[in-house]
């Protein structure tokens, strides 16, 4: 049985009345929507409260809720939109928090940059790197950021992206297109790089 089905079983019994059900729920995406609302949020007790009023909601839509999409897709866009909703109630453009580590750097197309051999001149070239992905994220406008966090870090596909950020596939893929070459735009002088060229 996939991850789907058995989502899907304790949506179920949740909204049959079983609330063990949904918390089995909350204790397997918790950390996954945690760090998913770091991205957006920067204070660490904000994104703890953030997560929780997600599952709030989501628990009060779980009703609504027919599975024709995966579960946690469905939890994503609600945390999505919850961290949006916060962000804008606080009058201030959503930031992010994103140190890319070596694992999460290995979504960026020659991520090689990002952990060569271990010399002063490399160090000093990952962490200009590093800096300037992580302020070039920063700058995007939330649907690019959003679309880009989904796809490199949470490593989701393009059509659960799509049900996140409810719009088609195509625009999902415009958006993270558009949030690749500003962030390239911006390395290229760093790395001395062509136009032709991303990274």
């Amino acid at each position: 049985m996939g991850e789907k089905e058995v989502d899907q079983q304790l949506v179920d019994r949740a909204q049959r009345g079983d609330k063990h059900a949904f918390e089995l729920l909350v204790a397997k995406y918790q950390r996954r929507l945690a760090r998913l609302i770091s991205r957006f949020v920067r204070d660490s007790v904000e994104v703890e409260d953030v997560t929780q009023e997600a599952f709030i909601k989501a628990y009060r839509a779980l009703p609504t809720f027919r599975g024709e999409s995966a579960f946690y897709t469905w939890l994503y866009r609600i945390g999505i939109n919850t961290a949006k909703n916060h962000l804008q109630a606080l009058r201030r453009r959503a930031p992010t928090t994103t140190l890319f580590d070596a694992e999460e750097s290995e979504g960026f197309e020659d991520a090689g940059l990002l952990h060569e051999v271990s010399t002063p001149e490399n160090e000093l070239m990952s962490k200009q790197v590093v800096d300037v992905v992580n302020s070039s994220l920063k700058e995007l406008p939330y649907d690019l950021r959003t679309a880009l966090t989904l796809r490199e870090i949470e490593e989701l596909s393009y059509e659960e992206i799509a049900a996140a950020m409810n719009c088609p596939v195509g625009t999902v893929r415009s958006r993270i297109f558009r949030a690749r070459e500003a962030i390239a735009t911006n390395l290229r002088p760093l790395l001395g790089t062509s136009k032709d060229k991303r990274w």
